[in-house]
Formats: C-alpha cells, structure tokens, sequence
C-alpha cells in the first residue's frame, strides 16, 4: 500500500511540522517514506507545502502529481489541489478559513472547523495536529498512538511541554471524525 499526502497551508500553520510528524511516525513504523518541504520565501504568511509518501514498500518518486489525501489549511490550497487530488482521494478542509465547498466530484471532502477548534485547546496553531488527527481517524495510514510515540521521542526537549496539546488536538480532530461517521 502506498499512501500520497499533501499538508498545504500558509508559512507559520506548521504545515511542514505535520509532515515530518507523519514521515517520522512511519519510518519508526517500518514503513518506506519520502518527506519533500516547499515553500515562499517568506517566514510566515507565504505558501507552506509538504508531499509525504508512505508505503509497505520502495518508493518509485518522491514527488506525486496526483496525492490520495489533501490537507488544506487555506483557500489557496484548496484552490490548488482540488483538481489534482485522485480520484475517490480524500480532501479535509479547514473550514475556519475556507469559505467555500469543494466543487469537484469525484473526491470525498471532510469539513473541520480547525482553527476554531484550535483555539478552544489553547493555540489557533494546533490546527495542523488537528488535521492529522482527522486525517489519521478517515484514513488507514497509521495509528494515532504510533503517531504519539514517535512525536514524544523525536520532538526536541525544548519543545517538550508543548506534547500535551498536540496530544489532544490530534484526540480532537480524530473525535471530529468519530462523531461525523456516528451522525452520517
């Protein structure tokens, strides 16, 4: 199985942060892994994006034009990868800051009010561990507490306090989930 993601957003959403959350998870989980970081050139408020490729065996190419699943954090984001996404791929939007729908067909689409949700635990920037937590909870790429461990083990001591809420923001968007499929 080889899975294809996309975390795309602005500079300072840590969108390059969820990505190497999930490449690290993986590697200590056995699997193959490609983490390729894009952005502006600005520090913060410019375009953020990483690839992740996760999969049981060697990856052919780093790079995919056409990801399984999208993390979109911003409008442009959803602008970019909706019509690149693959076929039947999942799309989580960020409807804090996306005003508009997915219009493609084709695609499943997943609405989490992230940055709002965010700001409830403490920090308007736990969206992305929000996300992963939702992406995680729809998706069969890794379990959450794999993805837990290997945070709390790579993450730097300085950072260290910081586990608890990531922790629970990734609870709270795989809870979104949970609650989505319970009301479907």
């Amino acid at each position: 199985m080889e899975t294809s993601i996309i975390v795309s957003g602005f500079g300072g959403q840590g969108t390059l942060f969820a990505g190497q959350v999930l490449a690290y998870a993986a590697l200590d989980a056995g699997k193959q892994v490609t983490w390729i970081p894009s952005y502006g050139p600005e520090m913060r408020g410019g375009t953020a994006r990483c690839t992740v490729i996760i999969s049981d065996e060697e990856i052919g190419s780093p790079l995919t034009r056409n990801p399984s699943s999208v993390i979109a954090l911003n409008l442009p984001s959803l602008d970019m990868y909706e019509p690149l996404i693959e076929s039947g791929g999942l799309l989580i939007v960020n409807s804090s800051l996306i005003p508009r729908k997915v219009e493609r067909e084709g695609v499943r689409d997943i609405y989490i009010p992230a940055s709002e949700m965010a700001e409830e635990i403490g920090n308007v920037r736990l969206a992305n561990m929000l996300m992963i937590g939702a992406l995680l909870e729809a998706e069969e790429i890794l379990p959450l507490e794999i993805v837990k461990k290997s945070l709390k083990e790579h993450i730097p001591e300085r950072h260290k306090n910081t586990l608890p809420n990531n922790f629970k923001a990734m609870d709270e968007g795989a809870k979104f989930i949970k609650e989505l499929a319970l009301a479907v």
